[in-house]
């Protein structure tokens, strides 16, 4: 009885995930796609505006693109996406070749992506990933993250 519970719940907990991720969840999942669509426009002065939003496209890999969906941080002349100590396919990407497109709305910005080692522009990252999401990045050893700073190019 028990084993036919639990062949019976597996099926349903993948259909739920799978039905909740395509109702408006699959926003926050670190999907990844191919090239992103839109206006190339060029950088904002500030990106505090593009900074507000939860969620930024980023595309790496200009030779076959490579987008994915990533929480962002930014303000001013900042801006900054985040994979934690995680060396993801868009960081050996970046790691690669730096130049990224950025897309928030129908707008392509044309950016090249630097890794912060400075434990002060760290530090001015953690307070703000804290003030927007709530807690502090889970390593905050700039060594050992993989913390990318986003500029026009």
């Amino acid at each position: 009885m028990f084993a036919t519970t639990v062949k019976r719940r597996g099926p349903m907990v993948g259909l739920l995930a799978s039905l909740l991720a395509f109702a408006g969840c699959a926003d926050y999942l670190p999907t990844a796609s191919g090239e992103l669509e839109g206006t190339v426009a060029p950088a904002p002065a500030s990106w505090t505006k593009i900074a507000q939003q939860e969620i930024i496209q980023l595309e790496t890999q200009p030779a076959e693109p490579y987008s994915v969906n990533l929480w962002v941080i930014g303000e001013d002349e900042r801006l900054y996406v985040f994979a934690g100590d995680n060396y993801t396919t868009w960081v050996e990407h970046i790691d690669a070749d730096p130049k990224v497109r950025l897309k928030m709305g129908g707008a392509i910005y044309l950016l090249r992506a630097t890794r912060v080692s400075d434990p002060q522009e760290f530090e001015w990252f953690a307070q703000a990933w804290d003030k927007k999401y709530g807690h502090r990045p889970v390593n905050e050893e700039v060594g050992e993250t993989y913390l990318m700073r986003l500029q026009p190019r």
